[in-house]
């Protein structure tokens, strides 16, 4: 009996301390380090500075574009580094160069955000590597 008195005062001890951890907020400083990574990777694609786009991905990017009824695409970050590339400067009017940068959590390494354009809607999959903010994954989905 006191066997199972005592693992179940650890397993509820562990339980605690677990969730403490997860419900702890974000650093102000690291939520702005974030924005600042997926405010850099938008900015790039519409000015077309496929260095800066680089920049703010990880090495292992991968991006899925949902859009209607045309089937799921991917991209690569060295697939959207050369489109911003050859592309050049997005070629759209200034008041749709506007974006809305949320960042909906962070857990230590990973930190997820939303990005909300006219066009688009981007959930974000961060991961911190050798100290900086890149962009893991996004999954997309255009309006037009």
């Amino acid at each position: 009996m006191k066997r199972f008195a005592l693992r179940f005062y650890l397993s509820l001890l562990l339980f605690t301390v677990v969730t403490n951890a997860q419900d702890k907020p974000a650093s102000s400083d690291e939520s702005a380090v974030v924005q600042t990574t997926v405010r850099n990777y938008i900015e790039a694609y519409y000015s077309g500075d496929a260095s800066r786009m680089q920049q703010t991905l990880h090495p292992h990017y991968l991006k899925h574009m949902i859009h209607g009824d045309i089937p799921i695409r991917e991209r690569t970050g060295s697939q959207m580094v050369q489109e911003v590339r050859s592309h050049g400067p997005a070629d759209l009017p200034p008041e749709q160069k506007t974006e809305q940068i949320s960042v909906l959590d962070i857990a230590e390494d990973m930190a997820c955000a939303k990005l909300v354009t006219p066009h688009w809607v981007d959930y974000m999959t961060l991961s911190k590597l050798d100290g900086q903010w890149k962009i893991l994954s996004v999954v997309q989905r255009i309006d037009d």
